[in-house]
């Protein structure tokens, strides 16, 4: 690592005052994925960040996500997975897997890395106090013989249908920082598995939050000659989706982020969460990083 002289420290904290004043006590969600997560010294960075956030009166809620984690350990149980249409079935045998990973080992490492760095994390997951409420998700499919459509039943996974913000109204703004697994109930009790992009969306919007922070694995929106696009409004997005410029997992990431945007969220940002120090980056530095969408 370079070495930086106290005055470059000084200056450097000194640009950053407009940044922060312009979050000061905003809610931030962040949302964490699954391969970002994969390396024990970037999740320390990553927790020491979101510690720095917390100190300068900015109220980050994490969401993270585990989908790698749940595949090593349903490898190591011996379960094998159904999918459909690419998607993932998850049965009753999965289910229990998938809880046992989100809200256990994957919500407790990333609670104590933050508490490590200084911070007050708390793991939850959805399920705890209500806080998201979710229905069953179907999805349909052309059988390429018969060209008839028919749904398929992906067991247990959800789609967020409401967002109850009694508990993390008690944990924002007194020091605590909430860290979420994407993991929700049905109206009759089920626990359903929730994409934790989607689930960050909903999350973001019930609270209004100022920004979204989408932690991927690339760096952005890419325009056709895979240039990094900075921002983005709605319009533009779904222009980009119709002509083919944003396409196959970049679209559901770009449409949770309408849907975030939808439900009263600022702006929301597409970011490479490999990246060094990314969210700092985002929110503290006139550059940025990543594509922000906005209304």
């Amino acid at each position: 690592m370079t070495e930086i002289s106290p005055l470059d420290q000084a200056r450097i904290l000194s640009e950053a005052l407009p940044h922060m004043q312009q979050y000061d006590e905003e809610t931030i969600v962040i949302k964490y994925g699954g391969h970002a997560m994969g390396d024990e010294e970037t999740a320390k960075n990553f927790a020491r960040d979101i510690v720095l956030l917390e100190q300068t009166a900015i109220n980050p809620v994490v969401v993270h996500g585990g989908g790698p984690q749940i595949a090593t350990m349903l490898k190591r149980l011996g379960i094998v997975s159904e999918f459909a249409a690419g998607l993932r079935i998850t049965d009753a045998a999965t289910i229990e897997i998938v809880e046992m990973v989100l809200a256990g080992s994957v919500n407790k490492s990333l609670v104590g890395y933050i508490n490590e760095a200084g911070g007050k994390a708390v793991g939850l997951s959805g399920k705890d106090g209500n806080m998201v409420k979710a229905s069953k998700t179907t999805r349909t499919i052309v059988d390429p013989d018969s060209h008839i459509e028919k749904a398929i039943d992906l067991g247990f996974v959800g789609e967020p249908e409401k967002v109850d913000l009694t508990l993390l109204n008690q944990l924002i703004g007194y020091e605590l920082i909430p860290v979420l697994a994407p993991l929700a109930t049905s109206k009759d009790g089920q626990t359903l598995n929730v994409n934790a992009d989607t689930f960050a969306g909903a999350v973001a919007g019930a609270l209004k939050a100022k920004r979204l922070l989408l932690l991927t694995d690339v760096p952005g929106v890419l325009d056709k000659s895979k240039k990094l696009i900075p921002q983005l409004s709605v319009k533009d997005a779904r222009k980009l989706i119709a002509d083919g410029t944003i396409s196959g997992g970049m679209i559901p990431k770009v449409e949770t982020c309408i849907y975030a945007l939808e439900q009263g969220v600022e702006g929301v940002v597409i970011i490479d969460g490999k990246m060094q120090h990314a969210v700092l980056l985002e929110l503290f530095t006139n550059t940025g990083t990543g594509t922000l969408i906005h209304k």
